[in-house]
């Protein structure tokens, strides 16, 4: 069981890296146009959308990702904990 939390675990924290990337794409000018932006984006927005309709945007500044991280990673403490009630 550890080893499947463990799988999940590292698959989280490369959706983390994701999400990491595709934001900060949005600091270059047509880099969310790329094939590379869109292909993240198709993976990355399902996941950031719910967030974006609870937190509203200050300014130009939208604050919903940081929220999203916050979750994924109470998700990865979860796990851990669930690991450590199993074993």
């Amino acid at each position: 069981m550890n080893f499947v939390i463990a799988i999940i675990v590292q698959l989280i924290s490369l959706y983390s890296w994701a999400l990491i990337i595709y934001i900060l794409m949005s600091w270059f000018p047509n880099a969310r146009e790329s094939s590379i932006g869109q292909l993240l984006g198709r993976i990355c927005e399902p996941y950031l959308e719910p967030f974006r309709r609870i937190v509203p945007p200050l300014g130009m500044i939208d604050i919903s990702p940081i929220v999203a991280f916050l979750v994924l990673r109470l998700a990865t403490a979860g796990l851990w904990e669930i690991a450590r009630w199993v074993s």
